[in-house]
């Protein structure tokens, strides 16, 4: 069997598949997940068919901050995928099972460089208010994420949460009406390597195979950056903090059709395989406050 020379890996949610607010016209798309009996994701028609010939050519990781329980709900297409990265990289799916090797090492990386998940729960919720506050949840045992009223949100909270989590290890994402907290050391990136790492080692994949990759939030910069070369949508987290890196290209299509440009450039892409270069982290700012991604 010939090694592949493309490794691709993409986030979901606002980089491939949408809520319905990002579809601008309802007929060229499809539902790819149902919650509560109710349609709540979409991907574009061109999407659904560039994904499914993308994943039948190339071995393609979707790579996401969902729970593996989350991630399920999805009918993505191309599916089954052999790897899965859900929990913002705390959890591989390899044929659809959660790797437990990988899940122990993780949690024992988290525990050696980041305050206890106990400890940042109980000073979050201290700070938040149910005037702003509609949902709070802790994900996979790892991290945890509040759901906000966005127009209630306290101006100064992003900015004074961030200082307060940073010394302790851990970062703050904001997607949407979601503000995340997540352990500096649990990053996309590195269950993304581990991947790679093992297709390698059963000679699936190139030891110079080009990575791709693709996100639109700030826990996918340190994926963005470990790649090859990368893409994200003109909107999102990135978007608003101005992140680029030399190696990003910024789709231009709007909403839900953005996924179907990112999809479109990973075909194009493939066809050019310079030798792969440095992987390394990169920094994140939002606003005054400079921040470690997870990698």
């Amino acid at each position: 069997m010939t090694a592949s020379t493309v490794l691709i890996a993409s986030d979901l949610d606002r980089t491939l598949i949408y809520s319905k607010r990002f579809v601008h016209d309802s007929k060229t798309v499809a539902c790819v997940e149902i919650y509560d009996a109710k349609p709540i994701s979409y991907m574009t028609f061109g999407a659904v068919a560039r994904l499914t010939a993308s994943a039948a050519e190339f071995h393609v990781v979707p790579a996401t901050t969902r729970t593996v329980e989350q991630f399920n709900r999805i009918s993505l297409p191309g599916a089954p995928y052999r790897f899965v990265v859900t929990s913002n990289g705390g959890t591989i799916l390899v044929d659809g099972v959660p790797d437990p090797v990988w899940s122990k090492a993780v949690a024992s990386r988290i525990r050696e460089t980041c305050a206890p998940l106990g400890v940042v729960t109980d000073a979050l919720l201290a700070r938040a208010s149910d005037t702003w506050v509609r949902n709070f949840r802790v994900a996979a045992e790892l991290f945890c994420y509040l759901v906000v009223d966005e127009a209630l949100l306290p101006v100064d909270f992003l900015e004074e949460w961030h200082a307060w989590c940073e010394p302790r290890g851990w970062v703050v994402s904001r997607q949407g009406r979601k503000i995340y907290s997540v352990p500096s050391t649990l990053c996309k990136s590195h269950a993304v390597a581990e991947v790679r790492r093992r297709l390698i080692g059963r000679g699936e994949l190139a030891a110079s195979a080009l990575l791709l990759a693709a996100g639109d939030g700030a826990l996918d910069a340190g994926l963005l950056q470990s790649a090859d070369a990368a893409i994200r949508p003109a909107h999102g987290e990135l978007c608003a903090l101005g992140w680029t890196i030399p190696t990003l290209t910024v789709a231009k299509a709007p909403g839900a059709s953005a996924a179907e440009e990112i999809l479109n450039w990973f075909a194009r892409s493939s066809v050019h395989q310079p030798s792969a270069g440095r992987r390394r982290c990169n920094r994140v700012s939002h606003g005054t406050t400079s921040r470690r991604d997870m990698c």
